[in-house]
């Protein structure tokens, strides 16, 4: 009870009494023995006067009986207890002294000078010298002073006592009587009322005390109701409640907890959660709150184990409480074993082909990433197979589609009899598929796979129906170092295999990333050229081999770059029919060529010739008609100016759409002439199925009619005059191309050839140059320049 009310209340007062009452009284004190001592001095003060008068004759004449009767008389005045007496010469030292032996105090001493007044003036013979008892504090008070004190001292006391006894009576009291009901309360567990009554703070405080226990115990009998509503909801809710601690033990679980689980309750309150969730969904559950804030819920699917020994698939939503070492969390536990079995039905559908079952594009690409992941595992290598089925547009667009899904489907069913089980094969769309294969020797196993992919196609899909595939090889990590560049390295080696002529396999190399820039350097040209007008239209006449005189012109396709300079144009076109810019290219091509056209036209002699515009099969739209037909009317040019040039790769379409616009541009007026002739396939068939006007003679037969090999010759010269002979019964004029000697031009006209374009009579010029000179020379014989 150190610390009690009351000990600090006496400690108080004592303070104050300390404080501020004991320096008063001490200060009186010293006031008291101050005014004493000054009574004293002032007493003494005047003997020594009177004396050291007395005293001057008796000491001028050394009369020591007086001296000494005087300093006894002094000694036995007042508080003087010794009287010292000396002259000059110290002849005379007179000493008067009551001071008893045991005295031990300390002596206060004042002394004065002996002076005597002769005839010659006043003489100093000695002095005189008195001693006193210092006085102490008590010393000095009188009888009055001391009734004072006594009496203040008694009043201190009197309050002193009466404020302990009030502190005991109107505080202390009422204090332990809350002290005991708060004690009671704590120990028995019942509220207990203050037993005080009064009007004052004490009273007020005991009223304040005993309404909030009649307020705390109406709230908990509340309370004990709600918690037993609680509970009944908890342990009747039709859902899988239970609770955890902080250290996810289990506190509580609801009755539906316990009937879906087959568990009972004592067998699982206390144990860790993770105890009954299968091993390899354990991490996930005791990962679950990372990176969640406080108070977030969390939200986890495991496999749990349920007390007959099966498994179920739960999700678990988890709501926590603040932090701390009490933290508690309350979580609903739902059966998902049916919705997660759909999940993997869905999860398999959205990764798998169905047509042949084989994993899709985006299922392939999780697996590329796995397979990649375990190779660097078992330090292997993952050789991808990039495989493209050639002319399978063929039988989808001849045979129709479902028998191109009868010949992919029966093509994998061959490819699964040559997969080992670590191999992962895909349909990435189409007619596109990827093989992974991993091995030590990635090459070797890809190339191994390439002959038996090889075989795969020796026997026909159906009859007459023959497949064959161009399959691209990349391997990790010695060609890439992540699954998107391996797979694009092997996409890149497959065309690159297309373009070297389908039916084989090609290893990726570097080289290809070349080409792949130059190409991504092309496509940028071409779009900059189109934004930037750096395309324009070459003209190249065409000559009668007759009288070498113009007839018509060719339109050529040339970009200007403005660093590069004139760039080749194979490549341009080759790229742009690629990436479905030929279109817009070759609107910009025959807008410029007509314009040139109708320059030329101004010409004296030209208004009748005609100009050869090359077309692309992207070309062929349904809108091509009626553009044409509104740059011919702007510019004013008959349509039997206009010769449609289609290559055999046109006609090899057979497109319905293409036919339809090469007949609507016939009936337009427009002429169409068959280029290259004689380097495709079934060449004389086209000449009966599409309206063709002319015939172009490829210039690879015109080089081998003067050939030194006398067989070549002689070979080459029967197909151009068997061309020429058929071309002519069938109403077709005959141009051959790349005439650049006298004697091809000779030879060529010999046979009955019409016309020749070629290095011999003009090379491609730009409109400007060309107009120049035509203008100065107008129906000039052709001359090479």
């Amino acid at each position: 009870m150190n610390n009690s009310v009351e000990n600090r209340f006496f400690a108080i007062v004592c303070g104050a009494l300390f404080i501020f009452v004991a320096p008063l009284f001490v200060l009186f004190l010293f006031l008291s023995s101050e005014r004493a001592d000054k009574e004293i001095r002032d007493h003494i003060s005047i003997l020594l006067v009177a004396n050291s008068q007395a005293l001057a004759k008796p000491l001028w004449d050394l009369d020591e009986d007086s001296v000494t009767q005087i300093s006894a008389t002094m000694v036995s005045q007042g508080a003087i207890v010794k009287v010292e007496v000396r002259d000059q010469s110290s002849q005379l030292n007179v000493t008067q002294s009551t001071i008893p032996k045991s005295f031990n105090g300390e002596l206060v001493q004042v002394s004065r000078a002996i002076i005597y007044n002769t005839v010659n003036g006043p003489k100093n013979l000695g002095s005189i010298a008195v001693y006193y008892p210092k006085l102490g504090l008590f010393s000095g008070l009188k009888h009055e002073e001391v009734v004072f004190i006594s009496i203040f001292i008694f009043a201190v006391l009197t309050v002193f006592g009466t404020a302990l006894i009030g502190n005991r009576l109107f505080v202390i009291q009422p204090l332990m009587r809350l002290i005991a009901a708060i004690e009671a309360t704590r120990q028995l567990g019942s509220r207990h009322h203050v037993d005080w009554q009064s009007s004052d703070e004490m009273g007020r405080l005991a009223r304040s005390f005993n309404e909030m226990q009649t307020k705390l115990e109406s709230e908990e009998k509340e309370l004990k109701l709600a918690h037993r509503l609680a509970t009944d909801i908890y342990n009747l809710t039709p859902a899988m409640l239970f609770s955890l601690d902080n250290e996810d033990r289990i506190t509580a679980v609801s009755d539906y907890w316990l009937v879906a689980t087959g568990y009972g309750r004592a067998d699982v309150t206390g144990r860790r959660f993770s105890e009954l969730v299968t091993p390899d969904t354990r991490d996930a559950f005791q990962n679950r709150k990372a990176g969640m804030e406080t108070g977030a819920a969390l939200d986890v699917t495991v496999k749990f184990l349920c007390a007959g020994g099966h498994v179920m698939d739960v999700l678990i939503l988890e709501s926590k409480t603040a932090t701390g070492p009490n933290q508690l969390s309350l979580s609903v536990m739902t059966d998902v074993t049916e919705l997660k079995a759909s999940e993997d039905r869905n999860h398999r559908q959205a990764i798998t082909d169905h047509l042949t079952g084989l994993l899709n594009r985006q299922g392939f690409e999780a697996a590329l990433d796995v397979k990649i992941a375990e190779a660097d595992a078992a330090g292997q290598e993952v050789a991808c197979l990039f495989v493209d089925l050639d002319r399978f547009k063929w039988i989808n667009d001849n045979l129709g589609h479902a028998e191109g899904d009868r010949a992919l489907r029966e093509l994998v069913e061959r490819l699964n009899t040559h997969l080992a089980p670590s191999d992962q094969a895909a349909r990435l769309g189409g007619d596109e598929f990827a093989i992974l294969l991993p091995a030590k020797d990635g090459e070797k196993r890809a190339k191994a796979m390439c002959e038996q992919i090889a075989s795969l196609f020796e026997e026909p899909f159906g009859p007459d129906l023959h497949l064959s595939a161009s399959v691209g090889i990349a391997i990790y990590p010695r060609h890439a170092s992540n699954a998107a560049e391996l797979l694009q390295k092997s996409d890149m080696a497959m065309y690159a295999k297309k373009r070297d002529g389908k039916n084989g396999s090609q290893l990726f190399d570097n080289g290809m990333l070349d080409s792949a820039r130059a190409r991504a350097e092309i496509e940028s040209h071409i779009e900059n050229g189109l934004t930037e007008d750096w395309f324009d239209a070459y003209l190249q006449p065409i000559v009668g081999l007759d009288d070498r005189r113009i007839t018509g012109f060719e339109a050529l396709l040339r970009l200007n770059h403005p660093q590069k300079g004139l760039m080749s144009p194979a490549g341009i076109i080759h790229v742009a029919e690629e990436t479905a810019k030929i279109v817009r290219v070759g609107n910009v091509i025959m807008e410029k060529a007509i314009g040139h056209l109708a320059q030329i036209s101004r010409i004296p002699g030209m208004h009748d010739a005609y100009l050869a515009i090359n077309f692309s099969p992207l070309q062929f739209e349904t809108a091509l008609p009626s553009r044409l037909a509104g740059l011919l009317g702007r510019h004013g040019i008959r349509p039997d100016r206009i010769v449609v040039e289609i290559t055999e790769a046109v006609l090899m379409h057979d497109n319905p759409q293409i036919r339809m616009v090469v007949t609507e541009l016939r009936r337009f007026g427009c002429r169409i002439a068959l280029d290259d002739f004689g380097t495709g396939y079934s060449s004389l068939s086209y000449l009966n199925r599409f309206p063709v006007d002319i015939i172009k003679v490829d210039q690879s037969f015109t080089r081998s009619i003067n050939d030194a090999n006398d067989d070549v010759r002689h070979k080459s010269r029967m197909l151009i005059e068997g061309i020429t002979t058929l071309s002519h019964k069938m109403g077709c004029a005959v141009i051959a191309e790349g005439i650049e000697t006298e004697e091809e031009c000779r030879t060529l006209h010999q046979m009955g050839l019409d016309y020749g374009q070629g290095y011999l009579f003009h090379r491609p010029q730009n409109a400007e140059k060309l107009i120049e000179e035509l203008t100065h020379a107008p129906n000039a014989v052709a001359r090479a320049s």
